[in-house]
């Protein structure tokens, strides 16, 4: 069961993420706050992926 909540996190973000809406706040934000939340994304999923292997 342990292993199953960060990967319905993960599945929980990648729907979340996806939208258009998130992709027109990040360009009304600016190039860098987007580089950066993209980042931080890309950052949590591979810390999740690590702690589920």
């Amino acid at each position: 069961m342990k292993r199953y909540i960060p990967l319905g996190i993960v599945a929980f973000l990648m729907t979340t993420l996806a939208s258009c809406s998130v992709v027109e706040s990040i360009f009304k934000a600016g190039v860098w706050a987007g580089v950066i939340i993209v980042v931080v994304v890309i950052a949590l999923i591979i810390w999740l992926i690590s702690k589920i292997f």
